[in-house]
């Protein structure tokens, strides 16, 4: 073991102990009540934004980098072997996208699916930032999850991580029954970036013979061309600042231009005839007001469409869900929205099954006859 993951490894435990200290100890330390908008933010994610403030300026692409390979999955769900984890590769426009699957202990197959794509500001993140997460998911939703490396700016600039992420969408229908995937239940699903990828994913594969079932769109990016009011509200000191976002966009964006591409902000798309999303928000997060625009733009177009704000959190909440309360909260109702989506689909198909049974449609061997 090397000095630099034994470094690391105590100051995971250290941190993990600090946000379980008392809560007036907190209080003392970090301060009164952060106060925003009529939300209050919690103690204890105000109490961690206070041992690791940000400075000003933007990091270098290395140092953000870094900072999610090491914070990704820190306050997250511990780790638990009822899950089968496997690396995998998927054709793409620019040769194998790297992908990681993890499988329930003794599910059923063809199973659910949930692709999923990490956040990161398309700049960084990877398949280890978001490992826990798509553990906990795959074990609370029951379902199969696998995780996209899709290709990050500044060294592949938008549209790569678009195609990245359309081609290994379509990939795994194409080989569903090689994966043990059940083809009518396969959601997209993503955070901050990664929600950005999935709400474009699930707009340019929705005339597919296979098209998404669900989203799951955790505080999404979903509008690259403006700042709406809870960028200024929530522009520093609250994890995600507004100059980390406008230097993201600019790592990502070759043209000013390409903003308005519904690719690069799906809330300027045709959302007509997507499927059915969740959508969790953060209260004290720039994107807050777009994702629930979004939301309301589905909902206008006849989306069914669940969207909850967590008016005490933070955009960076998803990795904390297994020591603040309320990130466990956003957890459970996400998963919970995937689970009930999973199983309508399950019905839907059951039933189409059963009727053609019943009408001499269906051969000894299961296909069409």
């Amino acid at each position: 073991m090397t000095s630099t993951t034994l470094r690391g490894r105590l100051e995971a435990k250290i941190v993990r102990a600090f946000i379980r200290s008392p809560k007036w100890l907190m209080r003392a330390i970090c301060g009164p009540a952060i106060i925003r908008d009529g939300q209050t933010l919690d103690l204890q994610v105000q109490f961690l934004l206070h041992l690791f403030k940000r400075k000003d300026e933007p990091p270098t692409v290395q140092m953000a980098r870094q900072e999610l390979e090491a914070m990704g999955g820190l306050l997250a769900h511990p780790a638990t072997s009822n899950i089968t984890i496997a690396s995998l590769e998927l054709a793409g426009p620019a040769g194998a996208i790297p992908a990681r699957s993890y499988r329930p202990r003794n599910m059923r197959e063809p199973a659910a699916a949930l692709v999923y794509h990490h956040g990161g500001g398309y700049v960084a993140g990877s398949l280890d930032s978001h490992d826990m997460h798509c553990r906990q998911i795959a074990l609370d939703a029951n379902c199969l999850v696998i995780s996209i490396d899709y290709r990050l700016a500044p060294e592949h600039p938008f549209p790569a991580a678009i195609d990245d992420g359309v081609a290994a969408f379509r990939q795994v229908t194409i080989r569903a029954g090689e994966l043990g995937v059940d083809v009518t239940r396969v959601a997209v699903g993503g955070d901050s970036a990664g929600g950005n990828l999935a709400a474009v994913v699930a707009q340019q594969t929705k005339d597919d013979v296979n098209k998404p079932c669900f989203q799951l769109l955790w505080i999404p990016w979903v509008d690259m061309s403006r700042q709406r009011p809870s960028y200024t509200l929530f522009e520093r000191g609250f994890g995600l600042e507004r100059i980390h976002m406008e230097w993201f966009t600019e790592l990502y964006l070759p043209r000013i231009s390409d903003s308005l591409d519904p690719r690069a902000s799906p809330i300027l798309g045709d959302v007509t005839g997507l499927a059915p999303a969740a959508i969790l928000i953060a209260g004290f997060d720039p994107l807050r007001d777009e994702g629930e625009e979004y939301a309301r733009r589905l909902e206008a177009a006849g989306i069914d469409a669940f969207c909850k704000r967590y008016p005490s959190l933070p955009h960076s909440f998803l990795g904390t869900g297994g020591y603040i309360h309320d990130a466990a909260v956003s957890f459970d109702d996400a998963t919970r929205q995937l689970r009930e989506a999973f199983a309508r689909d399950d019905a839907t198909s059951s039933n189409v099954l059963r009727f053609n049974q019943a009408n001499g449609k269906v051969g000894s061997q299961g296909g069409a006859s």
